[in-house]
């Protein structure tokens, strides 16, 4: 009977994770099925079909929607300030990566910069008024109040990469201090000796891994970090010639460069050159994110790839889920969804 399917396991109304587990699928599949998506085999569909018409399933999503609470919007939030967000490839390879997801659904999606007080203020009485059914965050620092207030909030949100390891929310990211860590290792292999490292903002979490990477490559090739060799820089080109020039003031004999980004490199390659220091018979250059700065530059640059675009399409896919699934974290049991993409190291003429 009809009253009998309604019920799930706990005796309440059927859960996701239900449908999920009478299906023989995962979670993100079923929120695919939910959400109308092409992106599922007919088979698949099939079986997740009869397993929301045996439970009696009926998503929160489809209830807010008879509510008139849906918006179906989502808010790609970036807190940071317009230019950088269009001077750097790695924005431009997450809007795409999050806009090909998400065109497989009828979400419309809504680009939000909160780069100042200002803004933020404006976007937290926005968030408040439940404007958006989900939130995408991209370039997170460890002070940003925003991840906590959507938690008050209770909107459900994905952000690009934890804030500490110790992250509430559900996040995706690449795998920072692996990429790191082959970058040097990589540069130790060409017998390079002093290797420095042109950090990223230290206020995110995954420029915090890349340091960490760097320093377990040196020190398993028994070249304990020198911290003279590490400079701060801000993920921006000009906070890489800045840092180079810095780091050849304090040691002249560096002879490698790791840098947190390829827009950091391009600084870094700047400087080099300003000292007339050749790439890479004097010193060898070595980015992050492998953009087309990175294959464009001269000579090409060796860099760590991310694959930026699988990452905007993963956060959507967890933020589907989200959305299809709506109950308070407590409730789901403190559930964290933590997903780390693999990285890959790209060699070119400039180590």
């Amino acid at each position: 009977m009809a009253g009998h399917g309604a019920r799930g396991r706990s005796g309440g109304r059927p859960t996701l994770e239900e449908v999920a587990a009478r299906a023989g699928v995962g979670r993100g599949t079923v929120s695919r099925v939910i959400n109308g998506s092409p992106r599922v085999s007919d088979a698949t569909r099939a079986a997740v079909e009869a397993a929301v018409a045996e439970l009696g399933y009926v998503p929160n999503t489809a209830a807010r929607a008879l509510a008139a609470n849906r918006t179906d919007a989502i808010a790609l939030v970036v807190p940071e300030p317009e230019t950088r967000f269009f001077a750097e490839p790695y924005f431009s390879g997450m809007l795409k990566g999050v806009g090909s997801e998400l065109s497989d659904t009828e979400m419309q999606l809504l680009l939000i910069f909160a780069g100042s007080d200002r803004e933020r203020r404006r976007l937290a009485q926005y968030l408040a008024a439940h404007r958006v059914d989900g939130v995408l965050l991209v370039s997170v620092h460890a002070d940003d109040p925003l991840p906590d207030l959507l938690s008050q909030l209770e909107i459900p949100a994905v952000i690009s990469g934890p804030r500490s390891a110790a992250e509430s929310l559900a996040s995706v990211d690449s795998d920072n201090f692996g990429g790191a860590r082959s970058a040097v290792e990589h540069l130790v292999s060409r017998g390079r000796r002093h290797i420095a490292h042109i950090t990223g903002r230290l206020d995110v979490y995954g420029a915090q891994r890349r340091v960490d990477g760097y320093r377990e490559a040196l020190r398993d090739a028994g070249h304990p970090a020198d911290e003279q060799l590490i400079e701060a820089g801000d993920f921006t080109e000009g906070g890489g010639r800045r840092a180079m020039l810095e780091l050849l003031r304090r040691r002249p004999e560096v002879d490698a460069v790791f840098a947190a980004s390829d827009v950091t490199a391009a600084g870094a390659r700047q400087a080099l050159r300003e000292m007339g220091r050749r790439i890479p018979d004097d010193v060898a250059l070595v980015g992050y994110d492998d953009s087309a700065i990175a294959r464009h530059m001269e000579p090409p640059l060796t860099s760590v790839r991310q694959p930026i675009e699988e990452m905007g399409r993963a956060m959507i896919d967890l933020l589907l889920t989200e959305i299809a699934d709506r109950r308070p974290a407590v409730s789901r049991g403190l559930e964290r969804h933590q997903v780390v993409l693999a990285t890959e190291l790209v060699e070119r003429r400039s180590s």
